[in-house]
Formats: structure tokens, C-alpha cells, sequence
């Protein structure tokens, strides 16, 4: 959530509620919360809950570094590679009922054993049980007279975490629900059990902002005239769609209004079926309805889908419907205690997935399935949480959702503005309609002010809309080689015809760029097998490596990096020792990917900004109040300890907002 986009929909009268809130609290003019850096997820929440900077409780990236393998990373979404103390175990060991919901940043598995410690998930960003639930992926069915078979395009996997989503997250869904996940008692190692990866990025159009620009699983169905239905009038026209991989196929009715017009679709389990599953009509969404799916192993799985219906032509001649992902709404393996699920799942309603694989279509009717989706999980989250509140007593909550993030990768990847104005346009009202929609999420707990809670709204950071091509330097999801392949540094083997392999000369790679802002020597010290490099020679080397980051020129123009320091040096914005690269460095502003190669002080096109947002209002809070402290993200937790009258968590580097509380 970004403080200029929403301070610009204040104004204009777009989010009333967040006004309130702001004349009811206390916040800065500008709304900005000073981010830490790098700006990406994991971290930032994990130094929201914690109070400690990135170099201090470890979490560095997306993913963080293997200890000894600089081409390889580690899943980070994991508490056992926090060496930093949560504030929710702080308030729950203090005898503090307390709800940790779905935070991306350390949360999951939970960290301390007491009882008074709830946690939902936290294993990725995008939306509760996506990396375990999902038994048959969402796909989009165009239905149409011009075709005379069925033609399915398979969408294009990415399980790096590129789309904010990875099915494979090594054991982290096997906690055992009474067991602790314990952190490394070696603060150089790291947790080897979740998901690793070794990508090689070799161009500007691979990684994090290709994660986005995968096609997805589309059916193209022809449309005949219904034939050995049950229950189907004689108007009415069929046709089939293919799930789990084309072993399970629902036929469907396109129906006739009472005016001879085709308006309507009803899915169907069989043609022996009297009743539907579901009757659409266009432009309606259907929330989790039950269904089953066929798994590899031949047996059958009871799911739940959410269905959207909509451009259904009048004289009958096609129609698109979007079958939502299959969620297995029994796993309760990322809830703890698991008897949560179940309380949600009869006083709630099952967990609703989103729309993922549209990620990055530039088709605005598929981001408007995509926007009604979300619009249908904030609405599902809200009431969620406040039956969680009203019913378990619970007097701290830690919670997130990822509505905005989601949809600002969508829009502003794909709609690359000064370059395609007029869609951007139509993506800029996408993102107006997010912020409409969180302005509505944010204003349900409103009444609980009432109740004397106090709330405090942040985020881990903002999202800028690109306004030049990105460079392939730096990049969340891998080893990005082209730039420090053309500056002599990272060497790639060769085939016969002298082309370049997707592989790693070890022999001739004096450093590799992994992830976001970290540059690592090729060190004999850390990895002796495949290390060229001494230690003696290492401060000469990282000298020249900042020097030619400083002076090269992307295409031979423009200067891309805009901060380069020693691993030391970053000290100073809180990203020095053993968690971080050798070099530290930032792109220079406008050559951004969205946020994660960005300082957190960078606009963007559109009037986006990389700054994560602060309000906090309540009993404790001054009211109508502008304060113009600098307000760090390591402030969040020590004021929040402060007014929860808990001490601050051990490892804490913030300090008190005392300026914006009531007493």
C-alpha cells in the first residue's frame, strides 16, 4: 500500500474511510512510513513484527542466500531462519491471547509453544493455503461456434515465487501442530528444509518481471446444440469443459432468457444431473461451491471452486466462464491449532483462491476477473477475522493481505505506460478500484475503535510503475548474468559453436549477482570447491566491482545503479553482515522492477512510490494528530509493545513513536 497513491485517492474523495481513520489518528502529512531496505517482502514484515533490521534477524530477500552455494537459494517465508524475536510471541508469552494471520514474514512455523499463540499461514504472500490446497489450477473457457474441438493451452508453471506463488514449499506445510519450529542455533547457517532454487537469468525479459507474462491455462470449446441432457429445453445449447489435466470434464448449458436471449450458463457435474452446480448469468461470481476433482493417483478429491461468467453473446454464439482453482478446504496443515480451519469453514466459509495464472494478461476483461476475485477474498478475510475477534477473545491480531501487491505486479508490469499510454490508463483505474476495495476492507474494523482497540495500518512497502526498461541486474528470483556477464565477472560456459550454456564457469567467475541488491564474491574461503578468489584479493576486487557498476551504462546510455557499497558500508541502512551479499547496491531510480531494486524514497510513473504507508489510530493515539518524526519500520513494534504495556521484543533497534501517543 502506497502512501502517495492513497493520500491521492483521500483527496479526491475515493477512500472515506481512510480519512476517517487518518482525522481520528495520528500519522505524518505525507503518510509515508520510511521503508527498510531491500524492499521486498519477507524481509519488511519480519522487521515490522520484530523491530530489527534485515542484517539483524536474517531475513534478506525473497529468498535468502545459501550458506556456502552463492548460485543457490533457500525459501525464506520460513521463522526458522528469523534470528530475530517476534513481537506476537512477546504478547502471547505474556499471557496475551494473540492472532498471527497470514503475515509474510516469519510467522510460519509458529516460534513459540505457548497456548495463547494462533497462527494461519505465512507461507507465501498471495492468499491463505494457495501452496498447499490447490488439488486442480484455475483456467479460463472460451465456448464458441468457431471451433470444432476442443483446444486447451497449457499455462506456463513458475514455481521460482515470481507470481508471488510457490506449490513447493519443501516441509514447512508438515509442522506438526504441537511442535515448535525451532530456530539455527548457528547464526551463518540457514534452514536447508524448505524449497531451494538455482535459476540463471540471462536476459532483461527472464525472473520476476517475466513471473508475470505467462500465459494461462486457457480451453478454447466448440458450442453445439444440446444433446442426451436430463433436464435441458429444447433452445439450449452445450458445451465441455476439461479439468485435471482432461480426466474430469463438466458439460454446460448456455440458456435462453424469457425474451429468447442467451444469458445464462449453467455448469453441471453430468448430463444426468437435474440440478447445476451452478446458473450464471453475466457478470456473476460464484464463491466456493463444492465440486470434486480426479487426483494423479485415480482417486477423487472434494474440492471447492469459484466460478465468473461473463461476454455471453446474446444469440448464442459464445461465451467465457472462469473456473476458479480447485482448494481442498480439509488442509489444515498451514493452521495452528488445526481446529481453526474448521471453525472458519462452518461460521465463515471455505477459503476462497484467487485469480493467479491471469498474472500477466493485458486483457482488461481477464483483470476484471481477476479484480472481482480479490474483491471477494478481502470480503471473505474481513469477516474471518472479525468472527475470529468476536468469538476467541483474542486482544492482539497480526494480520496482512496481499490485494494491493498482487494486483499493482499485474498492472503495472503489463501496462509499461509511456509506452502504451492508453492501456495504461485502463490499468491505472484497476489500481484505483484496489484501493476503493481496501478502503472498503480497512473501514469494516472501523466499529472496532469503538471497542477501545487500537489499530495501526502499515505495509512492508509501495510499488512504483516502471517508466524505463528494466536491466538485467539484481533480480529476487536468481542468478541475473548479463550485466555482470558483459563486465567480465560472472563467466558462462560455451557449446560447440561458442554460445553461451545456461551454466556457470566456476573456473573463470570471479562474482555471480543472486537476488536483489547482493553481489557475492566467488570466495575460496566460503566455497572451496568452486571458489577462485582469496580473501587477500577481495577488497581489491569489490573496489573495481563498484567502480564499474558506477560507470556502466545500460545499451550504452544510461547509469543503473545509483548506490553501491562494502558489505560493511550497508551497515548504515541496516543490511550489513553474514545474511548479506559482499556489495550491497540499488538501482538508480526508474530503473526499477516494482519495488525490490528500489530504495525505499523512489517515485515512479502514475504517481507510485516505493514507500511503505503509517496510520495508527485508537485509545492510545492522539487524535487529528501530524507528526513530523521520521517514522522508521522499526518503530512499528517497540510503540506497539509500548501501548500493548509488554516489553519490547529482545532484539528490538526501534524506538517508541511517543510523539503520536496519548499519554
Amino acid at each position: 500500500m502506497d502512501p502517495r497513491l492513497t493520500k491521492k485517492f483521500v483527496n479526491a474523495g475515493k477512500m472515506p474511510n481512510v480519512k476517517k481513520f487518518i482525522e481520528r489518528g495520528a500519522c505524518r502529512e505525507d503518510l509515508v512510513l520510511l521503508g527498510a531496505v531491500p524492499t521486498i517482502t519477507p524481509p519488511l514484515w519480519t522487521t515490522l513484527a520484530t523491530g530489527t533490521y534485515p542484517g539483524t534477524h536474517g531475513i534478506t530477500c525473497f529468498w535468502n542466500q545459501h550458506p556456502t552455494k552463492i548460485d543457490t537459494l533457500v525459501y525464506s517465508f520460513d521463522s526458522r531462519n528469523c534470528h530475530a524475536e517476534q513481537l506476537w510471541n512477546v504478547f502471547a508469552e505474556a499471557g496475551r491471547k494473540t492472532l498471527v494471520w497470514h503475515w509474510p514474514g516469519s510467522a510460519w512455523p509458529p516460534s513459540s509453544d505457548s497456548p495463547n499463540l494462533h497462527v494461519v499461514d505465512g507461507t507465501q504472500p498471495s492468499n491463505i493455503n494457495i501452496a498447499v490446497a490447490v488439488k486442480d489450477w484455475e483456467q479460463l473457457i472460451f465456448a464458441n461456434t468457431n471451433t470444432d474441438h476442443i483446444e486447451m493451452t497449457e499455462h506456463e508453471t513458475d514455481d521460482s515465487g515470481a507470481g508471488c506463488i510457490v506449490t513447493d514449499i519443501g516441509d514447512l506445510d508438515k509442522i506438526d501442530d504441537v511442535k515448535v519450529g525451532k530456530k539455527n542455533d548457528n547464526s551463518l547457517d540457514t534452514s536447508l528444509n524448505a524449497k531451494e532454487i538455482n535459476n540463471l537469468l540471462m536476459s532483461e525479459h527472464e525472473g520476476e518481471c517475466a513471473g508475470h507474462d505467462k500465459p494461462l491455462r486457457m480451453t478454447e470449446s466448440p458450442i453445439k446444440p444440446a444433446k442426451g441432457w436430463v433436464n435441458a429445453p429444447a433452445d439450449a445449447k452445450e458445451f465441455i469443459v476439461p479439468l485435471c489435466n482432461g480426466l474430469v470434464r463438466r458439460p454446460c448449458l448456455i440458456l435462453q432468457n424469457e425474451d429468447g436471449q442467451y444469458d445464462r450458463v449453467a455448469i453441471y457435474k453430468s448430463k444426468k444431473d437435474a440440478e447445476p452446480i451452478v446458473m450464471l448469468k453475466n457478470n456473476d461470481f460464484a464463491e466456493t461451491l463444492l465440486d470434486e476433482v480426479l487426483l494423479d493417483d485415480g482417486s477423487k478429491k472434494d474440492v471447492v471452486r469459484s466460478y465468473f461468467a461473463y461476454n455471453i453473446a446474446p444469440d448464442g454464439t459464445s461465451a467465457k466462464v472462469w473456473f476458479g482453482s480447485a482448494m481442498d478446504f480439509n488442509n489444515d496443515s498451514l493452521f495452528h491449532p488445526k481446529e481453526l480451519l474448521k471453525e472458519i469453514n462452518e461460521n465463515v466459509g471455505y477459503v476462497p483462491a484467487v485469480a493467479i495464472s491471469l498474472n500477466g494478461s493485458k486483457d482488461p476483461e481477464a483483470q476484471m476477473i481477476n479484480h472481482t476475485s480479490w474483491e471477494h477474498y478481502t470480503a471473505w478475510q474481513s469477516r474471518a477475522m472479525h468472527y475470529l475477534i468476536d468469538t476467541n477473545g483474542y486482544e492482539v491480531v497480526f494480520s496482512h493481505i496481499h490485494n494491493v501487491d498482487c494486483l499493482g505486479h499485474y498492472h503495472w508490469e503489463s501496462a509499461y505506460m509511456p509506452e502504451n499510454p492508453e492501456l495504461g490508463k485502463v490499468f491505472e483505474g484497476f489500481m484505483e478500484r484496489a484501493y476503493v476495495d481496501t478502503d472498503k476492507y480497512l473501514g469494516s474494523f472501523m466499529p472496532y475503535l469503538d471497542q477501545g482497540w487500537n489499530i495501526f495500518i502499515v505495509s512492508d512497502h509501495g510499488l512504483v510503475c516502471k517508466d524505463k526498461e528494466i536491466p538485467a541486474l539484481g533480480d529476487p528470483f536468481g542468478v541475473n548474468v548479463k550485466v555482470m556477464k558483459e563486465l567480465g565477472y560472472t563467466v558462462l560456459k560455451k557449446d560447440e559453436n561458442g554460445e553461451d550454456l545456461r551454466e556457470i564457469d566456476w573456473s573463470k567467475t570471479t562474482a555471480v549477482a543472486p537476488r536483489g541488491n547482493h553481489i557475492y564474491l566467488n570466495l575460496k574461503s566460503r566455497d572451496p570447491e568452486r571458489g577462485i578468489v582469496s580473501d587477500e584479493e577481495r577488497y581489491d576486487l569489490e573496489t573495481k566491482i563498484i567502480s564499474d557498476l558506477y560507470n556502466y551504462r545500460w545499451k550504452g546510455k544510461d547509469r543503473i545503479v545509483s548506490i553501491a557499497m562494502r558489505n560493511k558500508e550497508a551497515a548504515l541502512l541496516g543490511l550489513a553482515g553474514p545474511y548479506t551479499g559482499d556489495i550491497l547496491y540499488w538501482n538508480e531510480e526508474g530503473f526499477n522492477r516494482i519495488h525490490g531494486d528500489s530504495l525505499s524514497t523512489y517515485y515512479g510513473y502514475a504517481d507510485t512510490s516505493v514507500s511503505p504507508i503509517f496510520m495508527a489510530a485508537g485509545e492510545a493515539i492522539k487524535e487529528a494528530c501530524k507528526t513530523t518524526r521520521v517514522i522508521r519500520q522499526v518503530d512499528v513494534a517497540p510503540t506497539i509493545a509500548a501501548i500493548g504495556g509488554v516489553r519490547m521484543p529482545s532484539t528490538c533497534e526501534g524506538a517508541v513513536i511517543y510523539q503520536i501517543l496519548a499519554e
